[in-house]
Formats: C-alpha cells, sequence, structure tokens
C-alpha cells in the first residue's frame, strides 16, 4: 500500500478505492469506474474501514467515487454470473455474507458515514448509501434507483430493514415496487439525503464540512448505533441465511 503524505492529508491506495485524511474525517473513494461489488471491493472497503478505525484522530468517514457517471451500480452481475455458470456455490455463499459484512460494519461503525453520492447510485449501491448514516447527492447528474423488481432479483429481508432506517415508508414502498429513478431534488424533498447538491465540487465541499462538525467520542457514538441498529442485525443475522444458503437469490 502505498502512502503519501502532506500538511493535511495522507492518502492510502488500494486496488478499487483510496482513502485520504483530512483534518478529522476520512474521505473513501471509490475508483473502479462503476464501483461494481465483489469479492475484490468486500475486502478492499472492509480493509478501508480497519485503517480508519485505527487512526484515533478520524471522528467522520466520507464515501464517493471518481468517476464521472457512477457512484456504485451494485453487484457486479458478470462476476456473479461467472460463478453461477462455474456452480461455485461457496464462493456466492460467501460473497452475499461479504455483502451483509459491509452493511453491519457501516451500521456498527462508531463515527458517522456519510454518502457523497456523485452519481447514479443503482441496486446494492443505492443499499450502500441507505447503510450510512447520512446522505448527500450531486443534483446535476446521477440517479438513485432500485431496479431489482425489474430483473427479478429480490432484496434479502435485512436490505429491506436497511432501507426502511433511511426512507419514509411511503417512499420506500414507491422505490422499491417501481424501480423508478429518482434524482436528488426529490430525494431531498423526502428526507432521503440531507442534501441535493449543485455539482461534484459542491457535493464534496459540503458533505466534507459537515463531516467535519461531528467530533464525538467514539464509544457513545458506537453504543447508540449498535442500540439503534440492533434490529437489522439481528434481521440479517436471523433471516437472510434462509435465502443465502440454498442461493435463493433471483425468481
Amino acid at each position: 500500500m502505498a502512502v503519501a503524505k502532506s500538511h493535511r492529508m495522507e492518502e492510502h491506495h488500494m486496488a478499487v478505492l483510496e482513502w485520504k485524511k483530512d483534518e478529522n474525517v476520512a474521505v473513501i473513494t471509490m475508483t473502479n469506474g462503476e464501483n461494481r461489488h465483489n469479492p475484490t471491493f468486500t475486502e478492499a472497503i472492509l480493509q478501508a474501514f480497519d485503517e480508519i478505525e485505527a487512526d484515533e484522530e478520524i471522528t467522520a468517514v466520507v464515501i464517493t467515487s471518481n468517476d464521472p457517471k457512477n457512484w456504485s451500480q451494485g453487484i457486479d452481475l458478470l462476476w456473479l454470473m461467472d460463478v453461477f455458470g462455474k456452480k461455485d456455490f461457496p464462493a456466492i455463499r460467501d460473497f452475499m455474507y461479504g455483502l451483509n459484512r459491509i452493511f453491519k460494519r457501516i451500521l456498527l461503525y462508531p463515527m458517522p458515514v456519510i454518502a457523497a453520492v456523485s452519481g447514479h447510485a443503482f441496486g446494492d449501491g443505492s443499499i450502500m448509501a441507505c447503510a450510512c448514516d447520512f446522505r448527500f447527492m450531486r443534483s446535476d447528474k446521477g440517479f438513485f434507483c432500485f431496479p431489482e423488481v425489474d430483473i427479478s432479483i429480490p432484496f434479502l429481508p435485512g436490505m429491506f430493514a436497511l432501507l426502511r432506517k433511511a426512507m419514509p415508508y411511503y417512499k420506500f414502498e414507491d422505490a422499491v415496487f417501481s424501480g423508478k429513478r429518482m434524482g436528488a431534488k426529490e430525494l431531498e424533498e423526502h428526507h432521503v439525503i440531507v442534501k441535493a447538491c449543485a455539482d461534484f465540487d459542491d457535493l464534496m465541499k459540503e458533505s466534507v464540512a459537515f463531516a467535519k462538525t461531528f467530533k464525538k467520542k467514539r464509544a457513545i457514538f458506537g453504543e447508540m448505533k449498535k442500540r439503534m441498529h440492533k434490529h437489522i442485525i439481528e434481521i440479517m443475522d436471523r433471516e437472510d441465511p434462509e435465502y443465502i444458503e440454498p442461493l435463493k437469490l433471483m425468481m
């Protein structure tokens, strides 16, 4: 891992993402184009969370992307279809549990995790944004969408619980059952995101400035999140295996 140091920032580079320290804020930047989720992504973002938590000066995290169009397009379906074709079912199960490890890490992370949605967030990408504590989104580019209803991939129970955390119930139903694309202004109106920002520069300015206002003690912040999200973790642990183990992932 290469590390470059400056007066204010430290940069940490991995295969599909990098993170830098800006005062008390860690900014994770996904760097793999559509930033699709596969085992490489899972390993990288969990490693980044571990490294960030090891730095006791950091009190907030922002997740963004350097792709001009995408924040995250969700699960890497090419990888998934390839392993299905090879009948490597243990790899698929491990991957699905790996996604839940990401969601749980964010839900229980002892500091705020803020999604700076800089482009399209589809499917599992949108779910990861909903796992975050707060969301900002640029209004000049990108949509937020759950296309699973149109491609016959039902959500796991834990995913439903994550969405209900982040969205008013009426908007959650609308988004899940319609599969429609939603822009930043609509999401701001329905309180799914904190703010619809004019462009990428405004997005990063606003989300990082917001993150810098959080300088809470990790112990209390983590305990608050643990108690607040206990029911989501329990659903993931108790109900998701019913669908992951027999690979009931598609219709």
